[in-house]
């Protein structure tokens, strides 16, 4: 590309960055780097979950894209409503069924490495990118800078890059946040920096989350007409609870079970400074992955009804996560750099929206950067406008996925005949809302220059 308006950097080629590479790629007058830290552009984790506002999103992108996805989906999308999840209150000896929840579409599973592959296979060849480099730290230029001064990239093998505008897609473990927020609290009062400064690293949740896949034939010869060999089934107990569903072609049934410690769940958004973050202690001294025996998977479950038992006999192992978050942040932008996905917003998997968040980033970013009336100039007026539409909704969506595994675990003041009602309301706006309002909005705001965004 000879003379491009501006170069951006994308910092992080998972799914939320490798959808705002694909989508900037439109754009013939932005040049594109992606930078990853792995060896390879590879997704870590089984599957990932895309709900119907999302997935409208992803269907922007055209037709091939996702006829793609669809195909490795293995089911069409509808926007019909369909059965979505079967509850049932599960801490007593035999349980009931609680209620039954419907969605105005299916939520889209993929295997992550499926979904990641499609984006890759779209990046065209003018989208440059570079594997093993893992960022150290960045740098803006100085207030007085010659308007066209790059920003400068730090890699850990001692490179460096040059780019005009730093999209931070790093995760929860994101270099560029805690970069950007310490930019963002330079000159402020102590208080305020200090409330600042103490969004920069993640936090443990209260909720640990316990995976595997069970052999489908295993449990069959258990208990033939298992119901999680055909549907999609939540057991809900006291502080802990597990959702089970076929997959792969009903070669397996896909676990994730989850405890809350009520406690620090209570706390993980205050915004507080002074307040200790207790930190995840168990098997895994810290660390937020461990493998565990199948009498360690079972174990936080054994009092859940019988017929979680049966499934829970055929565990042979099991992966135990320590969810971790981050703090609703006072700003996803600081002049020339912004952050996205999981690096703005990690949130709890209780609503599987992580991922569709991402997509919407991305999506947003990509009309605000790309819009004609974009320059080097405008870049943080831009950015502002994405932390402006994007941050107050994907903080409200952190919220409710928190609340949603609250009311799961009933650790929430709902009684029971209303708690499929609380559940289902608190998740709607994931088949039942848009993002195109948000997307009219920053197109507005890009082409009036004159209207306040602060």
């Amino acid at each position: 590309m000879s003379n491009p308006k501006f170069r951006i950097a994308i910092c992080g080629g998972g799914v939320g960055g490798l959808t705002l590479a694909v989508a900037l790629s439109r754009y013939q007058d932005i040049a594109i780097d992606v930078y990853e830290a792995a060896q390879s552009f590879c997704e870590i984790g089984a599957g990932v979950g895309v709900w119907p506002r999302a997935f409208r999103v992803l269907r922007k992108f055209g037709p091939d894209i996702e006829q793609q996805l669809l195909q490795r989906c293995g089911y069409e999308y509808t926007e019909d409503w369909v059965p979505a999840v079967r509850s049932r209150k599960s801490n007593q000896a035999v349980g009931i069924e609680l209620f039954d929840m419907m969605t105005k579409g299916k939520l889209m599973r993929f295997h992550r490495a499926d979904f990641h592959g499609v984006l890759l296979s779209f990046l065209p060849p003018s989208c440059a990118t570079h594997n093993a480099k893992r960022l150290i730290s960045y740098t803006q230029p100085l207030e007085g800078s010659p308007r066209n001064s790059p920003i400068t990239l730090t890699f850990t093998d001692g490179s460096t890059a040059t780019c005009d505008v730093l999209i931070g897609a790093d995760g929860i473990k994101s270099t560029v946040r805690p970069c950007m927020l310490r930019e963002l609290a330079e000159g402020l009062d102590p208080d305020e920096k200090q409330a600042v400064l103490s969004c920069t690293s993640p936090i443990w949740s209260g909720v640990a989350a316990y995976r595997t896949l069970v052999s489908a034939e295993k449990l069959r010869a258990r208990c033939p007409d298992h119901r999680t060999l055909r549907e999609f089934t939540q057991y809900m107990g006291k502080d802990a609870y597990f959702l089970a569903y076929p997959i792969s072609l009903g070669q397996y049934v896909n676990f994730a079970g989850f405890t809350l410690e009520r406690d620090v769940v209570d706390m993980a958004y205050k915004a507080d400074t002074e307040i200790p973050r207790p930190s995840f202690k168990g098997k895994t001294n810290d660390e937020w992955v461990s493998e565990l025996t199948a009498q360690q998977f079972v174990e936080p479950f054994k009092d859940l009804e019988e017929d979680a038992q049966h499934l829970l006999e055929c565990v042979e192992k099991g992966t135990l996560w320590a969810v971790h978050t981050v703090k609703t942040l006072p700003s996803t932008n600081f002049r020339r750099v912004a952050i996205m996905g999981d690096a703005a917003h990690a949130m709890t998997p209780f609503q599987g929206s992580g991922a569709g968040q991402g997509i919407e980033d991305a999506y947003l970013l990509m009309t605000v950067l790309g819009h004609k009336s974009t320059t080097l100039e405008t870049v943080p007026r831009a950015l502002a406008i994405y932390d402006k539409l994007r941050r107050p909704f994907s903080s409200e969506v952190a919220m409710r996925s928190m609340r949603g595994g609250q009311l799961c675990a009933f650790q929430e003041d709902v009684p029971l005949h209303e708690l499929g009602d609380a559940i289902t309301k608190n998740w709607e706006w994931a088949w039942l809302t848009d993002l195109d309002d948000a997307l009219e909005e920053a197109v507005r705001l890009v082409e009036d220059s004159s209207i306040d965004i602060n």
